[in-house]
């Protein structure tokens, strides 16, 4: 998913990685940092606790800054949660305009096997890219905010 953002990429990176962004930025599901890093700017090898509600169930997940290569990039990995594997890559590119283009590639896969891949193709594929392009949003709201 690509977002552009009209605000320089090292302050989309920073305001990419503020717990309270990624909070503000799901409010509907009322997710909200638990443990590990639960406010202000996350870094390399830090760990934070999501908890939230989603499908109506409540669920949790801890994820690491497993890469982190400011500006351009950083990746969270989910170590304990719902899924079987999640792998989020953030890019932050210039976009030759003093702008950003802010691109997010998320590899996950569901559990349970074949009852899990079905969930994947009709409900959570859908789902998670709502998700993200809300959480894009908000960022972009925030970062292009600080920019002027």
């Amino acid at each position: 998913m690509d977002t552009a953002i009209a605000a320089a990429p090292r302050v989309v990176f920073d305001v990419s990685l503020e717990v309270d962004v990624h909070t503000g930025s799901m409010a509907r599901s009322g997710e909200r940092a638990i443990a590990g890093v639960t406010s202000g700017r996350l870094a390399l090898g830090d760990t934070v606790t999501w908890q939230a509600r989603h499908f109506g169930l409540p669920w949790r997940m801890t994820s690491r800054i497993s890469a982190y290569d400011p500006p351009a990039s950083f990746v969270d990995e989910q170590l304990t949660g719902p899924f079987r594997r999640w792998h989020h890559t953030h890019h932050f590119d210039p976009d030759g305009h003093g702008g950003t283009l802010m691109r997010d590639v998320v590899d996950f896969a569901a559990p349970l096997g074949p009852l899990g891949r079905l969930v994947e193709r009709t409900v959570l594929t859908r789902y998670l890219r709502r998700l993200i392009a809300l959480r894009n949003e908000h960022v972009t709201a925030v970062a292009e905010s600080r920019a002027s």
